[in-house]
């Protein structure tokens, strides 16, 4: 069996699907901007099988390939990175937006190009999108743009890779981030906007991924976790 490899996994969901499957005894390499990070962040992890850190930069493409040499066999990868960024029309910062938009849609494709070769017989593939792909708020110019390219990564890496099963996961507004540390009133207004009358936390995110990346039935989805938002 395969590592599973989570491509920004030190901090937030990430770091909670990392823990998820170190503590289900998989071995577990996860990636942060920084080396010295990822290994700290590994080192925190509790589970029969010590997980690895190691450090790359989805924006710079270019250097993925070295980046991700030692990594073996790989059985189930998961591409969760990502930067904040608040970008509106009438005020573009197109140096941002660049970024961005080569973290995510360049970066996640130049790994799963890269790894292509050492995806296991019954490897899987998870992307992270957003909800602001069909949920766009002021300055989420950038992000619904590259969270919609998920979509088309979906189904094109689908086609490319059969049998190797890819799926995206679209979270709205996950709770207990950091990102969210604060969210106070706004997450109380979101959760009233629910189906559910809660704001999903970062166990129900990781659960679905979970899924996504187990179950050998489910190919070229994507499943939007967000409590079953009403406008």
């Amino acid at each position: 069996m395969g590592d599973v490899l989570i491509v920004g996994g030190t901090s937030g969901i990430g770091l909670e699907l990392a823990r998820h499957f170190v503590r289900r005894g998989r071995a577990v390499v996860l990636t942060g901007r920084r080396a010295d990070g990822a290994a700290e962040a590994a080192a925190g992890l509790d589970g029969p099988i010590p997980a690895r850190g190691i450090g790359l930069d989805l924006a710079e493409p270019g250097t993925l390939a070295a980046a991700l040499a030692d990594v073996g066999e790989v059985d189930r990868l998961a591409l969760v990175a990502v930067e904040r960024d608040q970008n509106t029309v009438a005020d573009y910062d197109h140096e941002r937006a660049n970024r961005l938009t080569t973290l995510k849609l360049v970066g996640y494709t130049e790994v799963v190009r890269v790894l292509a070769p050492r995806l296991s017989a019954d490897a899987s593939v998870l992307l992270f999108g957003g909800a602001a792909r069909e949920r766009p708020y002021p300055g989420s110019t950038t992000v619904s743009i590259v969270n919609a390219g998920i979509v088309g990564m979906v189904a094109t890496l689908a086609a490319e890779l059969a049998p190797t099963r890819v799926n995206a996961i679209h979270p709205g507004a996950v709770a207990d981030t950091p990102f969210w540390a604060n969210g106070g009133a706004l997450l109380d207004a979101i959760a009233q906007r629910t189906l559910t009358g809660r704001v999903p936390a970062m166990a129900d995110v990781v659960d679905a991924a979970a899924f996504l990346l187990d179950n050998p039935a489910v190919n070229a989805v994507n499943l939007t976790v967000d409590g079953g938002w009403r406008a």
